[in-house]
């Protein structure tokens, strides 16, 4: 039958692994989305997708702690807000509190996760449903246009793009939230330096639990980079195997 035909061709294309990408793509990509971590302008335009996986942390951990989820708020100056009810305290808001800044490395983790078995178009195709699950939680204008447009170019490349711009594109973005989950920690600390964050999630985990803030901060650290370099190692995979080395 041409439907079940069509289901099958789809199914067969959502969960097929695509060919290894050249090892030049990899290191390609891995520079440009390290200038744009590291470069002014183009970080203040794409930090928007590492707000977007922040709150998409803090709104997921609420929901699996049983927490009452109010909504997700996103601002033009990148900042967001995740309100969620229930205990103010105890294990639930702890737990919320810490996904936040550690979600978009781990999101990238995950993201090397699939890349290494060249599931791009699965890749392409949980974030749009990731990104158009979080959109009925938006609670703002900016928030919503926010998540169609960057709904709207992945959807776009996992549709119509070739399979070079797709692999060029899926490695781009996980290096990106690799990279650029660690930068949003080094300014949250230089902020709190200057006395400009006393509402920081590492402030308020700090008046929740014995440990300082700046504990937290360095929790925040270290799993941001060791997501990094787990997810640097599954994403060099390419590179490896072009030079005999396995891991």
């Amino acid at each position: 039958m041409p439907l079940i035909d069509g289901l099958t061709t789809l199914w067969d294309k959502l969960l097929g692994a695509q060919p290894d990408p050249p090892p030049l793509l990899v290191l390609l990509t891995a520079a440009v989305a390290l200038v744009v971590v590291a470069t002014r302008l183009p970080w203040r335009i794409a930090r928007n997708a590492v707000t977007i996986a922040h709150e998409g942390g803090h709104a997921l951990m609420a929901l699996l702690t049983g927490r009452r989820l109010r909504g997700i708020r996103l601002h033009s100056d990148t900042s967001g807000l995740t309100l969620s009810a229930g205990r103010p305290s105890g294990p639930g808001m702890i737990l919320t509190l810490l996904a936040g800044y550690v979600a978009p490395s781990l999101v990238g983790l995950a993201g090397a996760w699939l890349l290494a078995g060249n599931r791009i178009t699965l890749l392409l195709w949980v974030a749009v449903a990731l990104l158009l699950a979080m959109l009925v939680l938006i609670r703002n204008v900016f928030g919503v246009l926010s998540l169609l447009v960057t709904g709207g170019v992945v959807l776009a490349v996992s549709w119509y793009a070739s399979p070079q711009v797709q692999a060029a594109f899926a490695w781009t973005s996980v290096w990106f939230l690799l990279l650029g989950g660690v930068r949003p920690v080094v300014e949250l600390q230089r902020l709190r330096g200057r006395g400009r964050m006393p509402e920081s999630d590492a402030d308020q985990l700090a008046r929740l639990t014995p440990f300082p803030a700046l504990f937290w901060v360095t929790v925040f650290a270290l799993i941001s980079l060791a997501a990094l370099g787990v997810g640097a190692l599954l994403l060099a995979g390419p590179i490896l195997t072009d030079a005999g080395l396995t891991f």
